[in-house]
């Protein structure tokens, strides 16, 4: 029987499974890979995977779906924006205020850090006392 494209993608998600367990070397893996993509039949699907042990993917899916929220709330990617966009207006302002205290010859008021400071304090209470969890609608 002819497999389909879907067929080709479980059989894709078995050999990674098995790359990233280390069954098989990244070489074999892309000469997998490219057998794979021209395969036409289920037996030459089979052939692919038949040196291999069973892979039970729905299991391992279920549990990355498990863990997902606990690794979402920590590496919330709004959050990692909001204070990448705080320290790089930062470093710009004080680039600045470095560039005009040298070129006037004296050390003039630091004035970055009334930028950077309501800002980081705002950041910082948002980031320990908030859920750091992105607003569903």
């Amino acid at each position: 029987m002819r497999a389909s494209d879907a067929d080709r993608d479980r059989v894709a998600a078995v050999l990674r499974e098995h790359t990233a367990q280390g069954r098989i070397t990244m070489d074999e893996f892309n000469e997998r890979l490219e057998q794979l993509y021209k395969s036409k039949t289920y037996g030459e699907l089979a052939k692919l995977t038949s040196d291999l042990p069973d892979v039970d993917l729905r299991h391992r899916q279920l549990a990355k779906a498990e863990q997902a929220p606990a690794k979402r709330a920590a590496n919330h990617a709004g959050m990692k924006a909001a204070w990448g966009a705080w320290a790089m207006a930062s470093g710009i302002n004080w680039v600045i205020w470095l560039i005009v205290s040298v070129s006037s010859g004296e050390l003039i008021y630091p004035w970055p850090m009334w930028v950077m400071g309501p800002w980081g304090v705002i950041l910082l209470i948002s980031t320990v006392f908030g859920n750091n969890q992105p607003k569903r609608q």
